[in-house]
């Protein structure tokens, strides 16, 4: 076990991790007060939405997995809105396009995280409306200290903001350009959430009629009237360095409703493991584990030449899947019930050799072929450089001859009474399309994730569907315990994870150390994010991991691009139970701003 630069925390009244402390502090806040896990997780989340602007946003997305203690039983609730009614091929070849834009109005989708987090406290909360946003609220109105990657975005993209994006300019350039560790406020925000708190407690006074109200003020109220005006009315620069209005309009709103899912699970050395469905890449998780129990991985040196390459090969058949497989299974069949059979799984696993595969191709479901998708050769923009950023729809800046996969944030919970909850928000961040004046909200733009070149793959454009979302939140249930996790990076989130739990489950480490792992993922395939870049056989790997397992992974033909040491992801972990029946939680170092506290 490597030595961690700070201790696994333990307690016995309940744990929160999350990419930025102040979201750690209001779930603690929020578990004290005496609510449970899901109270915390969503008050947590909509502080995450307000003080990381830059990585997601009330016009984003989410997806969530939690352990109900009392009913023994794991959940899933989708908040990924789909795809508008008039986003149609048709629309988009009309405008000239064979890729969605991965900014702008073109690829919006109905906004799900604030109807998925109504819908967790509906479901398992016991706090109001306004005792979850309040925090959001607060720190919308008062200021937050703004974080340096946020900053660093906000000046690289200030002439947007002012000669195009003029109300992400009211917000973001309201005091000139922001420096890290300012103060930021975006009043908008503040009064939009203050509203809809008045609202929902005016319609009822009954904590669930006042959700239920809440909802109807979002998705079929002010903010529903305001997003779908805007989104018509207006023509907007995009990444096509065109203007174009949106397709979203109030009907497609009011239309949608959050929903709680069964989990995708298996069971993997005595433990269930609990994603999302095949409407987000979280099965990749699971078609990795499958494999790899077939390895006895804790005779192998941990982060070892042969433990990497290993753990990479199988991720690389999981994803191999996902790119020909996976995609809303409501608008088609699903795979799983074939991807995650034994059968299948044995299969597959005689394909993993002791050299790299730098062709790894995806199965057969059903007899069918896979549906492969060849990405359109995309012609970069280089000047302006904001305009050469908002071409990359990935949330993060995207810095010079690097990709760099797309960042979010993540919050993990779990209380005294062992329910846990992970949570992935994401979308609508400040890159992504311009703040609504009035409403302080960036629409998201998940739908650059669907195809517009082979209709047939399951994950191609049609109106009503969900885009294929990178979102992947994990409960682990086992031992009388509950682990719950999540981390940012876009399409790598489930080779990070992986490489986590496999340090908890099959090295002993404990939370802390386990976040602390040296990281590494293989960036083989087109990211979910426009242009869809990809590194056809490239391992990126932390230098910490070490020059021997470097060298080891080339002699054996991968093709080695190694990162700055603690440069990959942000895994945020908490348990609860286990042998000796505490909470537990750790964060990982890197970025500087993940924090998790046990009491």
């Amino acid at each position: 076990m490597i030595k961690p630069s700070k201790p696994e925390l333990n307690g016995t009244f309940g744990a929160v991790a999350s990419t930025h402390w102040l979201a750690t502090a209001t779930g603690m806040a929020l578990l004290e007060s005496g609510g449970n896990a899901f109270d915390a997780a969503v008050a947590a989340g909509f502080v995450l939405q307000v003080v990381e602007p830059q990585s997601n946003g009330f016009g984003g997305d989410l997806a969530a997995v939690f352990y109900e203690a009392a009913a023994d039983q794991v959940w899933v609730v989708c908040g990924q809105g789909p795809m508008p009614r008039a986003a149609t091929e048709r629309a988009f070849d009309e405008l000239g396009l064979t890729q969605i834009p991965g900014s702008g109005l073109l690829p919006a989708t109905v906004p799900g995280s604030f109807g998925g987090w109504l819908q967790l406290l509906a479901e398992c909360g016991t706090k109001t409306v306004r005792e979850v946003l309040d925090p959001a609220i607060s720190y919308a109105a008062h200021g937050y200290p703004l974080l340096p990657e946020a900053a660093r975005a906000i000046t690289l993209l200030a002439p947007l903001f002012r000669n195009h994006w003029f109300g992400s300019a009211e917000v973001y350039l309201a005091g000139g350009v922001p420096t890290g560790g300012s103060k930021m406020r975006n009043p908008w925000l503040a009064a939009t959430l203050t509203r809809l708190v008045k609202e929902a407690e005016a319609a009822s006074t009954d904590r669930l009629g006042q959700i239920e109200a809440a909802h109807r003020a979002f998705y079929s109220g002010f903010v529903a009237e305001a997003m779908s005006e805007f989104a018509s009315g207006t023509e907007v620069l995009d990444a096509t360095g065109q203007q174009h209005r949106g397709l979203i309009d109030a009907d497609d709103l009011a239309g949608w409703q959050p929903t709680i899912e069964p989990s995708a699970s298996i069971g993997y050395r005595g433990h269930t493991v609990h994603k999302p469905g095949s409407w987000t890449q979280g099965p990749v998780f699971l078609q990795q584990l499958a494999l790899l129990e077939g390895f006895d991985l804790s005779s192998i040196d941990h982060n070892s030449g042969e433990y990497v390459h290993l753990v990479c090969e199988a991720a690389k058949l999981a994803l191999a899947d996902r790119e020909a497989w996976y995609g809303d299974p409501t608008h088609g069949s699903d795979p799983l019930p074939v991807l995650l059979s034994p059968e299948y799984t044995a299969m597959r696993r005689t394909l993993l050799g002791t050299t790299a595969n730098l062709d790894p191709r995806p199965g057969s479901v059903a007899g069918r072929a896979p549906r492969l998708v060849t990405p359109v050769v995309d012609t970069p923009v280089a000047d302006p450089e904001w305009l050469a950023q908002i071409h990359e729809g990935v949330p993060n800046l995207v810095l010079a001859a690097t990709i760099k996969s797309g960042d979010t944030c993540t919050v993990s919970v779990t209380d005294r009474w062992g329910n846990a909850v992970a949570a992935v928000p994401s979308g609508g961040w400040l890159k992504s399309s311009p703040v609504i004046p009035g409403l302080g909200i960036s629409l998201g733009t998940r739908g650059q994730a669907m195809w517009l070149s082979n209709p047939e793959h399951p994950n191609a454009l049609r109106p009503g569907k969900r885009p294929r979302t990178t979102l992947s939140p994990t409960v682990v249930v086992g031992d009388g315990a509950a682990l719950a996790f999540g981390t940012p990076g876009g399409d790598r989130q489930d080779q990070w994870t992986v490489a986590s739990l496999l340090a908890v489950i099959d090295h002993g480490w404990d939370l802390q150390s386990a976040t602390e792992a040296g990281m590494f993922c293989s960036d083989h395939f087109p990211t979910s994010f426009a242009p869809h870049a990809s590194r056809p056989g490239v391992v990126s790997i932390e230098e910490n991991v070490g020059e021997a397992t470097i060298g080891e992974l080339r002699a054996r033909g991968h093709r080695v691009a190694v990162a700055p040491a603690w440069s990959m992801g942000k895994v945020c972990m908490v348990s609860s139970g286990g042998p000796h029946g505490f909470v537990r939680a750790g964060a990982s170092p890197r970025g500087h701003q993940a924090y998790a506290a046990v009491r």
